[in-house]
């Protein structure tokens, strides 16, 4: 993928940048060309190599329709819990490291539910920080809106979700405890019929 000065990039675990310039240097004997992002967060400079774009997963920022999907995705009532720290952790980190918002989104919803039930560890509060600070900074500047505004909305879109995944679990467990006496009412009738003939 390739970017021109003054586009708008995702690098992950660094948030929104700024393409400043793209130049040639030499290492080593060896040159190459590098892409100068100034991200926006805290106004640091980061190079990355231009062959290795692909391998960091830096990406273009998302569109105004992909906000929109974004929120839906935020508020659908789906959230992965692994019962296991390690193997939660593991993917969590996983899918930090892609860069995707999509992947973020899901980190945010998991540990945000996970966090209304018991205290995160120390790494996992760092990483719910982190995630929920690169989405509402690229929603922000995607929007062209206030933090506050955008922290806001990304709340609301939460707590949906957390009302949704609510609703389908007492569903889940209503339509359960109605199986059971059905099955158990159509087990004994097939009984009965078997010894009747």
């Amino acid at each position: 993928m390739t970017f021109q000065v003054g586009d708008k990039v995702i690098y992950p675990n660094h948030g929104l940048g700024i393409v400043e310039r793209v130049e040639e240097k030499t290492i080593l004997g060896t040159t190459c060309g590098f892409f100068h992002l100034r991200i926006v967060s805290n106004d640091t400079t980061v190079l990355v190599p231009v062959a290795n774009v692909d391998n960091v997963g830096l990406r273009k920022a998302i569109t105004d329709e992909e906000v929109e999907r974004l929120f839906g995705l935020l508020g659908d009532g789906r959230i992965d819990n692994h019962q296991n720290w390690k193997g939660r952790f593991k993917d969590n980190s996983d899918k930090m490291r892609t860069g995707s918002i999509y992947d973020m989104a899901d980190v945010l919803k998991s540990l945000t539910f996970l966090s209304k039930s018991k205290s995160l560890s120390f790494r996992e509060k760092r990483m719910l920080d982190r995630a929920r600070a690169l989405i509402i900074s690229e929603i922000s500047e995607v929007m062209r809106e206030k933090v506050a505004a955008v922290e806001d909305k990304v709340d609301r879109a939460l707590e949906k979700c957390f009302m949704v995944k609510a609703r389908n679990v007492a569903r889940a467990a209503t339509r359960a405890k109605i199986t059971k006496p059905v099955k158990a009412a159509v087990i004994a009738v097939a009984r009965r019929t078997a010894r009747a003939s």
